[in-house]
Parts: structure tokens; sequence; C-alpha cells
């Protein structure tokens, strides 16, 4: 069931809309919320297992390192040995987070209160995910969703079109393979245009939006429940004890999630700027500046200060 609040009813208004992508878009929505109708009555153990395979679509080694190479190929962003280990790290990790959690029927019950906690699926999710991560982010998307027996319509950024496509035909052969709806996890014709994305946004029950300002803004906007999670992550520290080599290194870094501020203390800086590693990324990625911070005197540099001053670094170096 559709829930939206009236205040972020009225702002969708002022995001004008496409009649014929509203058609397109409203048709996918009906084939998913078919399927997850269906989904809706699975047993907790089976969703699980279907949360399970979709993840092996992005986990088995040469899935991931095709995904991996086509990332890398076709957004000219990052790594390919750094993209298959997020790529394994990430879906890995959400799966450790998801075993045991109950998301079917009642699952918890407060006897002396007399409360009884009963999940139920919201319907069909859409997931706007960005060129950075166009592996990862739609495949932690597309299991958080099957774990609350949901279906997901998925909006790529144009540069991550193409590993979507493969993405999802691994999911696809993994859904059958345990008797799932394909429909469940779908996504928008390519190529995806920005009329696509707002309908999207307006028709589906729940927005969730990965990457820049304007998306997330736009998901927050669309009259549509929404999570929003871009840039402006807290300010990182890095004290004398951290491994600079491989902090510098991690896929060059572009990641959304990754903190864009970095405040390096004593000689850290330096070997920072130095790294080799940090010198080979390619033009347009997004990598985090180094500084140097002198521990026990104010740094002449402003800019730093500034960030200084929003980590809550003193002339101590510490909190």
């Amino acid at each position: 069931m559709r829930r939206s609040c009236p205040q972020a009813a009225e702002r969708a208004l002022m995001i004008p809309a496409d009649s014929m992508a509203e058609g397109a878009v409203a048709a996918l929505v009906a084939r998913a919320r078919a399927a997850q109708a269906e989904f809706e009555t699975w047993t907790q153990e089976r969703v699980d297992e279907a949360v399970t395979a979709a993840a092996w679509a992005i986990v088995e080694p040469s899935r991931n390192r095709a995904l991996a190479e086509l990332a890398v190929r076709d957004t000219g962003m990052g790594d390919v040995a750094d993209k298959m280990a997020k790529n394994r790290r990430k879906t890995i990790g959400l799966l450790r987070d998801l075993r045991g959690a109950a998301s079917v029927g009642v699952i918890s019950e407060d006897r002396e209160r007399g409360l009884i906690e009963i999940a139920r699926p919201v319907g069909v999710v859409a997931a706007i995910t960005p060129s950075t991560n166009p592996g990862a982010t739609p495949a932690n998307n597309i299991l958080n969703a099957l774990k609350g027996r949901n279906a997901i319509i998925l909006a790529p950024s144009p540069k991550g079109q193409s590993t979507l496509a493969l993405l999802l035909q691994y999911v696809h052969a993994e859904l059958d393979r345990v008797g799932a709806p394909r429909d469940l996890v779908l996504r928008l014709a390519a190529p995806t245009s920005r009329a696509q994305t707002h309908a999207l946004m307006r028709q589906a029950d729940l927005v969730v939006a990965t990457g820049s300002q304007s998306n997330v803004r736009a998901a927050y906007e669309s009259g549509t429940p929404a999570i929003g999670v871009g840039a402006g992550n807290v300010t990182v520290i890095v004290d004398e004890t951290a491994d600079v080599p491989a902090a510098a290194a991690q896929d060059r870094p572009v990641e959304d999630v990754r903190s864009r501020d970095v405040v390096f203390l004593g000689e850290r800086g330096d070997r920072a700027r130095s790294d080799p590693r940090r010198s080979r990324r390619r033009a347009g990625d997004r990598g985090w500046r180094a500084a140097r911070c002198r521990r026990g005197a104010a740094s002449r540099n402003g800019d730093v200060r500034r960030r200084q001053a929003r980590a809550g670094v003193h002339r101590t170096g510490g909190r």
C-alpha cells in the first residue's frame, strides 16, 4: 500500500510529468506488483533462499570479474581488482547482517506490554543508483528489497546501465533457480531518462536514492517516502598509526559512501601525497585531497583549518 506525506506530495507537483514516460513506467510497476504479490506469500526460509541466490549473482568469482571489468570500462572510474573486492565485501557483509533477521510475519513480541510487531512488505521499491558503484550498490539494494518481500525497479546512471543489465541477467538466472518471479527485480529501459526516473519515483512505494545531490533531492521531493544518501559524509582523521598506502589506493577511490574530507596528522599528509597509487587515478575520478596538519601547531592553510573545525580537531590533534 502506497504511503505519502502531504508536504512531499505538494513539492512533487513542481516536477513536470511526461505522459509517455509515465505510461512505460506504469507498465513496469504493474509487472513488479504482480510478482511482489506472489512473493509476499513466501515463508521466511524461502525468502532467505532468494536473498542468498541473488547475492551469488555478484559474488560468484567469474561473474564478479565480468561486472568489475565492465564497470571500469564503461564508467572510466575505479580499478578492477578493487571493484571485485568491493562487490564481494559489501555483499557478503550485507548477507551477514541479514542472516537470522526476521522479516516475515511476527518478528517480535513483548508480552509484558502487550505489543506484537508484524513485518509486512512496503511493495515496489525504486532504487536510483550511481555510476561510482554500478554493481555493488544495485546488488545490495536488491538484497535488502527481497529480504522484506518487496519487488524492486532500478534506475541506473547513464554510464552504469551496461553493468546493471549484466547484473540483472545473473540475478534472474539465480531467481529462476529458486523458483522466484523474475519481475521481482526490474530496471528502467535504456537509455534511462530523467522523465522515466521521476515517473518511477512517483509511482513506487519507497524510493532509495544513492548518488548525486540532485538525485537525492528529487527523491525527497517526489511525493513518495524516500531514503537518500550521497556526498557530505563526516571528515576522516588519519593519524600516525594508519596504513596510508592502503587508504589511498582503495578503488582510487570512487565511492559515494566514502568520506570526502580527510585531515592527516603529522607526516601522514606527505606520505599520502607521495603515494604512487594516488597519482594513477584516471581523469574524472573523484579523489580525496591530502592535507598536512602539524600536531601542536595551527595550520597555515585556511582550508585545512576549516576542515579541522568541522571535524573537531584542535591543537592537540584529538577530538
